[in-house]
């Protein structure tokens, strides 16, 4: 296990609870095993080991934080969706190749492996799994990493702040686009078994309604 790049003030019992954790696959075990929280509310990761509840954005923010406790920098990408709820995710690197964990209450949306040779790949990976409940697919962009050593000021690991802020920041940067306004024309919708399993064990009222 690496050194933190975070200076994150854990009590010695969260201390305990992330030492559990050996691997990113092991981070994306936990949040599996969770709820999913549907509330518009964006809490710290602290409250997540508490509580043991997150959405997307929360899920990321615990999957960085957790990373970083295991010596990885503590990274986020937004992805940017047309008649659909945005996705964010942390990512890690390991040899040179990109890796994602993810709480999502789409079964496809979740962990990569780090198989990925850049950033662009990974996104690419999500883009056939990224549909609303109608099946239309809906991954339009994607930012840069940001990296949440930024925020170690304000204690964004175990405040009980509100961090839309983190939310706001990642939303106001460039957005790289995935697909041209010609290809958005002849996209198919995902199928019937895709969709099924999509969708599997998903919370009802944390779903997106489309237009």
């Amino acid at each position: 296990m690496g050194k933190p790049y975070s200076r994150i003030n854990w009590s010695e019992g969260e201390v305990r609870f992330l030492k559990e954790f050996n691997s990113p696959w092991s981070i994306q075990v936990f949040l599996d095993s969770i709820e999913y929280n549907p509330a518009y509310e964006c809490r710290s990761p602290r409250w997540i080991i508490s509580k043991k509840s997150a959405h997307c954005f929360e899920g990321a923010l615990f999957a960085a934080a957790a990373l970083d406790f295991l010596g990885y920098r503590p990274r986020i990408v937004d992805m940017r969706a047309f008649n659909d709820d945005d996705h964010v995710i942390a990512v890690f690197t390991e040899n040179g190749n990109w890796g994602a964990v993810a709480k999502s209450n789409f079964t496809s949306l979740r962990f990569r492996e780090p198989v990925y040779r850049s950033l662009r790949e990974l996104i690419m990976s999500y883009f056939d799994f990224y549909f609303n409940i109608k099946g239309e697919k809906s991954l339009r962009s994607y930012s840069l990493p940001l990296d949440l050593t930024v925020y170690n000021s304000r204690n964004w690991a175990t405040t009980d702040e509100d961090l839309e802020y983190i939310g706001d920041k990642i939303e106001s940067l460039h957005h790289f686009p995935v697909i041209s306004d010609k290809m958005i024309k002849r996209l198919n919708i995902a199928s019937d078994s895709i969709i099924k399993a999509g969708l599997l064990g998903s919370k009802e009222e944390g779903l997106f309604k489309p237009d």
